[in-house]
Order: C-alpha cells, then sequence, then structure tokens
C-alpha cells in the first residue's frame, strides 16, 4: 500500500521551530501493528493517522513506542493538512478520538483546538522523581500527568534531568512529567514548561499541545486571567495562545510545513 505523509511543523511561526508531527490521511485503516510501524519508521514524537468518518474523521496518535489518548500538535498539524491541502472548506473540523469529540476552527491567521480541560490536584513530593529531575519544585500536582511547579523560567530552562532514571520512575505511573513555572517580566509569556515522557518513549517532547489541558488550568487559577501566552522552552521552543473555558480549554497556534512525501508498507 501507498499514502500521502506530512510533516508539519505545530506551534510554529516558522520551519524548525515547534514540534514535528508525521500526518498520515487515509480511506480506510491499516492495522494497528503497521500504524506503530510507521510511526517507528518517522520517529518524530507523534505520526496522527485520520480516515473521514461521517462528517468528521476519526484521528489516531501513535508515538514510535505506542499509541496514545491525546496529542495536541498533531491534531493542530493534521487540521492544518486538512485546511491548507485537502480543501476542507468548512471553518470547523471535527475529530473522534479516544478522548471524545475534538473541534479545531480558524482563527485568523491561528488554529484553536478546543479540548477537554484536565486540571491537577495537589500531589506528595515523590522523592525519586524530584532526584531524577535534579531539583526539588514548590509543588507538586497530578492529573494524568505530572506537574512540579518552580518559582522561576530560569531554574525551567536550566534543568537537566537524569533521563534514564526518569523512565525507570515514570515508566510503571505511565506518566508524562511536565515542569513549569511563571514566566519572566517582559517577556510577552504567562508561563513557560518543559515535558519529558521517556515512557512514551520521548526524552524532552518540543512542544506539547495535551499537558496545556492541565497548565492552563492551574496558571489561570494562579494568575487570575483566563487568557495566557504560554511558551514551551525546549531546544526547539514553541507559543501557544491558550484561554480557560472552565470545562473545556482553547489552544491557539500556527503550523509550518517542512516535507510532502509518499510512503509505501
Amino acid at each position: 500500500m501507498k499514502a500521502v505523509l506530512y510533516q508539519v511543523d505545530a506551534f510554529a511561526d516558522r520551519v524548525f521551530e515547534g514540534n514535528p508531527a508525521a500526518v498520515v490521511p487515509l480511506d480506510s485503516w491499516p492495522t494497528d501493528d503497521v500504524m506503530q510501524a510507521i510511526a517507528a519508521e518517522n520517529n518524530l514524537a507523534e505520526t496522527a493517522f485520520f480516515v473521514p468518518e461521517g462528517e468528521a474523521y476519526r484521528l489516531r496518535w501513535f508515538t514510535p513506542a505506542v499509541e496514545v489518548p491525546l496529542c495536541g500538535h498533531a491534531t493542530l498539524a493534521s487540521a492544518h493538512v486538512l485546511f491548507n491541502h485537502l480543501g476542507h472548506a468548512a471553518p470547523e473540523i471535527h475529530f473522534e478520538t479516544k478522548s471524545g469529540r475534538l473541534t479545531i476552527a480558524r482563527e485568523g491567521d491561528l488554529l484553536a483546538m478546543n479540548f477537554p480541560a484536565n486540571p491537577a490536584k495537589p500531589y506528595p513530593s515523590p522523592a525519586e522523581i524530584a532526584a531524577a529531575l535534579g531539583a526539588s519544585p514548590r509543588v507538586w500536582a497530578k492529573s494524568t500527568f505530572l506537574l512540579a511547579v518552580f518559582d522561576s523560567a530560569a531554574e525551567v530552562k536550566g534543568l537537566a534531568p537524569d533521563i534514564g532514571a526518569l523512565k525507570r520512575l515514570l515508566t510503571p505511573l505511565d506518566l508524562l512529567l511536565i515542569v513549569t513555572a511563571p514566566g519572566d517580566a517582559g517577556s510577552g509569556f504567562d508561563f513557560v514548561s518543559r515535558v519529558f515522557a521517556p515512557a512514551h518513549g520521548i526524552d524532552e517532547d518540543p512542544v506539547t499541545g495535551a499537558v496545556h489541558c492541565t497548565l492552563v488550568p492551574y496558571w489561570a487559577k494562579k494568575l487570575g486571567k483566563s487568557d495566557l501566552i504560554a511558551r514551551q522552552v525546549s531546544a526547539r521552543g514553541g507559543t501557544l495562545r491558550c484561554t480557560d473555558a472552565g470545562e473545556r480549554t482553547i489552544i491557539r497556534g500556527r503550523c509550518a510545513d517542512y516535507m510532502k512525501a509518499e510512503i509505501s508498507f
């Protein structure tokens, strides 16, 4: 079989920024092991596959190691492909996923994703994970992700965790680790973050849309504002424009095209 593959930098104002995702539009589903093999071959944080389903699309996401229930940047990239390459003319796109229906809408030159909020609750300090991280945060919290809150952006940027130890500790818990702090005064960012996902085959994810369903409710409450500009301070970096909408989180970003290819499997 053959299929077209698009590689898109999501949450990027230009190519080589943001988080690369592969997007593979399909007419019907191959087997799960084939999709997992394609994702492993791509060796990107995420490969997205979608198939038309009524007036919507069924969307699935695979890391090089596992299928995941939600991925923000590959959802943004999939919507970008539909709007910009596959002629989707309606103002919104609906994706049916393992996390329910996700709606992506055009807002000027931004794409806006409407995701379920995933607020965190206080969590006892995990001493071994803190040791592997190499620093002790001010606050620990947990949603479906583990959240470590620091006092400054410099602390978050300066972290050099023991990835092997994090993998050993996080894999049995099936958790991603988010580290976050308020943005520097005058930076234009309300908060910053980094994401470590060795349990999912990704040492550090460049930009992670889904974790902002946890970050946005947290920082909206702390900062007393619903509209927030976030920066993921990985080596590539990416900007997300977000809104806390109660039970929903709106996450906005841009995409840049890198590659269009044909794959065989």
